[in-house]
């Protein structure tokens, strides 16, 4: 989901930089949402976790480069699922920043897209997640139909930004197009294996049930709402 630098140039980055204040913005209020509920350390705990996984995710799994893109297996349902939504959303805004200051410089100027692409379809999926997930499921419990419904959500919000970015950036030239639509079907596979991560990282947590009432994980994962 990393933009090149110079598909979206001069003027047109503005508009980036206002998208990213306004996910931060949303993030800063859940943030602090989190440790009212929780509490600071537990929410320090688990940013830490999602910043050094999502670290991992970028520099040691898999990735490609694929048409206006590189093609990342992200997991960022899996994130919102056992961290919550403020640790997960911190997570990805700071291993990417991580990333782009120690092992991938020639990403930052475009840090304001990239962290767009990765939040707002968190977010979206977060407000998903309470329509599809009812309140009386905890994620320990959930369907696989359920995880694919909100890897759909925020696959395919990555996939959306991406091809708003490159159209935004390059306009609608058959070459650009071309490649637009290579990434699209190249990222849909994510859509596919991240449901089966999900499910098993969640069988695992039914296994784990002394992490039930610990800092590290959301209170979500082992109980219902209501």
């Amino acid at each position: 989901m990393h933009i090149e630098v110079g598909v979206v140039e001069g003027a047109k980055m503005i508009l980036s930089y206002g998208t990213a204040a306004a996910a931060f913005g949303y993030l800063a209020k859940r943030s602090w949402d989190e440790i009212k509920d929780k509490g600071i350390i537990s929410m320090a705990v688990r940013t830490l976790v999602t910043t050094l996984l999502v670290l991992t995710f970028f520099e040691v799994l898999p990735h490609h480069p694929v048409g206006v893109s590189e093609v990342h297996l992200i997991l960022g349902s899996t994130l919102f699922l056992i961290f919550g939504l403020a640790p997960a959303g911190i997570g990805l805004a700071a291993g990417l920043l991580i990333q782009g200051l120690f092992f991938a410089p020639f990403d930052l100027p475009n840090y304001t897209i990239n962290v767009t692409t990765l939040l707002v379809p968190l977010y979206t999926m977060a407000i998903i997640a309470k329509k599809v997930i009812p309140e009386t499921t905890a994620y320990k419990d959930l369907s696989y139909a359920q995880t694919v419904k909100l890897s759909l959500a925020y696959q395919g919000g990555i996939i959306s930004w991406v091809a708003f970015w490159a159209l935004y950036g390059q306009g609608f030239g058959a070459e650009n197009l071309a490649a637009v639509g290579t990434f699209a079907v190249a990222y849909a596979t994510i859509v596919l294996l991240e449901p089966v991560i999900d499910i098993a990282v969640l069988a695992g947590a039914k296994a784990l049930d002394r992490l039930q009432n610990s800092n590290f994980v959301t209170t979500r994962l082992y109980h219902a709402e209501a």
